[in-house]
């Protein structure tokens, strides 16, 4: 497996001004954190790397998996961790 690269950095107006070298730069594999007043604010990575995050899953399956968690009446049970906290 191929290390990681440490993406680079650069400010936004630099990535404007120099975005066919930055495509250059991520088809051969190397991200780009693009920069606003030296806040990170976007990503420009290889486009496999994009694609192996895949989708977001699905919450649906686990519904119901934490039935008998808070014990058999949960409006008790939370109403008594609230007043634990006031006191």
């Amino acid at each position: 497996m191929a290390k990681a690269k440490i993406p680079r950095r650069k400010g936004a107006e630099e990535a404007r001004s120099r975005l066919p070298e930055l495509l250059d730069a991520a088809e051969n594999g190397q991200a780009t954190v693009i920069t606003r007043h030296g806040r990170p604010v976007a990503a420009l990575v290889p486009i496999d790397a994009y694609r192996h995050r895949g989708a977001q899953k699905s919450l649906l399956p686990l519904a119901g998996s934490g039935r008998g968690l808070w014990g058999s009446n949960s409006t008790e049970t939370i109403a008594a961790l609230r007043d634990e906290w006031e006191r």
